[in-house]
């Protein structure tokens, strides 16, 4: 209610119809309800009369802890109530607080969500929405759900999280904070936490326990309690997903074939690394990377074992990659499983996966040459580190390639040779020698010539504007101090 306050000239009794208003325009007709979150001790008792009577559950929390207890409170409710359930947030703290956690938790169990704000978030989000609404605009908006004259029918109480109490009137309320029961209950839990912390840690320095102390009394917004930090890796696969499709994306420039590793290897590595967890559906490949610099054995031997090479660049490759990907998507719907071999995800294609995965619920798996420094907000079913995943299986895939080489061709195992692409000039073809020519040709020489170019001129104009916003704020500075 702090971001979203209802303002000087609304009726606090047109919140729920309001609010039910919105969802019925876009067809959702089912029982709502609703939590309004803030520290009361602030609100009108009117204001607070108004809710109640139309049904609204009036809860009581410091405004540092709004979002700490909002966040568990859905959560639970989340438990409680699977989808088709519907979740609505009201807060401006979605992109600063919510979003991170509230992403991975739709990518696996999704609910349609709807979120109000008072000031529109300077980022994109990508947590998935069914609609978004600005606050003050949906209160002005279609009321038809619920009239004043069933308010009475509709009537809730009022909760005081502190204390855990619930009370019916605002006037007993509102009393209750000026208790010694409530100020006993809210130093007691502060002091139980830091005694309980003290003693997990061990800590004895009066100044650690200062500290912490002043985390319980003063908690931030931002210390948000993680419910996806701690989920494991690696699930054993579903039966939906056990025979899916798997499509790889192998981004080379990152993850590289190991020197003195046997290109023939990276097929049945990873397939057994996927049969381990249940997973035996189809599995393609393709291996971006500036494909000038690979050799030609290393070439074959992608091919002859069923994976399409890609030749791109690396100032292309992930915009090229995330093209392949959505037509990948567009053909392949779910229930189907994306993976990535790339140390960039989290950067680069992570947002779009999470939203995607939202959406389309696929399965994520992500392989890559050392751990990231922070979790990406993709949630995946399997990761693995590169270097481990190539040399898992060894003795299996050298009893396969053993086998295909005694039966005259490795192309036996998997059906036939793959393509090989050039992304910057869309040019495809079969054989090798032909990809290599094309490779040095002029009119390849000329397209990567250009895309450069562009890259300078894009760099250029950046540059030009950040030196033009540069002088605008020393020439304003330079006019004040002039005017003193």
């Amino acid at each position: 209610m702090k971001d979203c306050s209802v303002t000087e000239g609304i009726d606090a009794h047109r919140v729920r119809p309001s609010i039910e208003g919105g969802f019925r325009e876009l067809g959702y007709s089912g029982p709502v309800s609703i939590k309004a979150y803030g520290d009361q001790k602030r609100t009108p008792d009117h204001l607070l009369q108004a809710l109640s009577s139309t049904g609204v559950a009036v809860v009581h929390i410091r405004s540092e802890s709004t979002c700490t207890l909002m966040y568990k409170d859905m959560v639970k409710w989340r438990e409680d109530n699977l989808p088709p359930a519907t979740m609505m947030i009201i807060t401006n703290q979605m992109l600063d607080v919510f979003h991170w956690d509230l992403a991975r938790l739709q990518q696996r169990t999704r609910y349609d969500l709807f979120l109000a704000y008072s000031v529109k978030p300077r980022a994109e989000l990508y947590v998935a929405t069914r609609e978004v609404w600005l606050w003050e605009k949906l209160l002005l908006g279609t009321t038809t759900s619920t009239s004043a004259d069933t308010a009475g029918e509709l009537s809730s109480g009022f909760h005081c999280k502190s204390c855990s109490l619930d009370y019916q009137s605002v006037k007993s309320f509102k009393e209750h904070f000026f208790t010694e029961n409530h100020a006993h209950n809210v130093t007691i839990v502060s002091f139980l936490s830091l005694f309980n912390y003290s003693k997990k840690k061990n800590q004895s320095k009066s100044s650690k326990i200062l500290s912490k102390l002043q985390e319980v009394l003063y908690p931030q917004p931002t210390q948000l309690l993680s419910v996806t930090f701690n989920w494991g890796k690696n699930y054993a696969a579903t039966p939906e997903n056990a025979t899916a499709k798997i499509h790889v994306f192998w981004d080379m420039f990152d993850c590289p074939i190991p020197g003195g590793y046997d290109p023939r290897r990276v097929r049945p590595s990873l397939e057994g690394a996927f049969k381990k967890l249940g997973y035996s559906g189809p599995v393609s490949i393709t291996a971006y990377g500036d494909h000038k610099q690979t050799s030609d054995v290393h070439l074959q031997a992608l091919s002859t074992t069923g994976i399409d090479v890609a030749h791109v660049i690396p100032e292309k490759i992930f915009s090229l990659m995330y093209d392949d990907l959505m037509d990948w998507q567009d053909d392949n719907p779910a229930p189907a499983i994306i993976m990535l071999i790339s140390d960039e995800p989290v950067d680069f294609l992570g947002d779009i996966l999470a939203l995607l995965q939202q959406q389309q619920k696929y399965n994520l798996f992500w392989a890559y040459s050392f751990r990231p420094r922070e979790m990406s907000i993709m949630l995946t079913s399997a990761e693995w580190l590169w270097d481990r995943l190539l040399a898992g299986n060894q003795q299996t895939n050298l009893l396969k390639l053993l086998v295909s080489e005694c039966s005259g061709s490795i192309e036996s195992v998997v059906g036939s040779t793959r393509t090989f692409y050039c992304k910057l000039c869309y040019f495809k073809c079969k054989r090798l020698d032909k990809f290599m020519k094309h490779l040095s040709s002029q009119k390849h020489i000329s397209v990567v010539k250009v895309i450069y170019e562009q890259f300078e001129e894009r760099e250029r104009s950046w540059l030009e504007i950040l030196q033009g916003r540069h002088i605008t704020i020393d020439q304003t500075v330079e006019d004040i101090a002039g005017c003193d």
